[in-house]
């Protein structure tokens, strides 16, 4: 179930394997991996993505997200890994909340208006506004 964002992102919930293919012909070129690795039983590894994601010849890049919350270095990897893409990305978690508030803090460090990016969350079915005072320390520090 991938929810775009904008043309240049969506986001979703756990992908497997096996989606990859399907991701890779929607025209996505890079999949970003918020999820830590054994977050939950019968969860697939990111080593089995990033294989699948480099057999459909797409980037694949991990920047794990857990439960403690952002650092101002995942927001950094995140604005390397969507800069890097040259093209559309799919980044996702556990229900796809941690890749959109990474993006939109990604965004916020880009220098994008913070209410541009919580409508375009809100467009993908995801209420940002508790992550405004983050996403605004975020753009002074960038």
């Amino acid at each position: 179930m991938l929810r775009p964002i904008d043309e240049k992102i969506a986001v979703a919930p756990q992908i497997r394997p096996e989606d990859v293919p399907a991701i890779a012909a929607a025209g996505y070129v890079a999949i970003v991996n918020n999820r830590p690795d054994g977050e939950e039983a019968g969860q697939p590894s990111g080593a089995a993505i990033r294989a699948a994601a480099e057999a459909a010849g797409l980037t694949y890049t991990a920047i794990p997200v857990t439960q403690a919350g952002f650092s101002f270095a995942q927001v950094q990897a995140m604005i390397g890994a969507l800069d890097a893409a040259g093209g559309p990305v799919l980044a996702y978690c556990r229900s796809g909340t941690r890749s959109c508030n990474l993006w939109a803090l990604a965004g916020a460090g880009l220098g994008e208006d913070a209410d541009v990016l919580t409508a375009k969350a809100a467009g993908a079915g995801y209420d940002i506004a508790g992550l405004r005072p983050l996403m605004d320390a975020v753009s002074q520090q960038a």
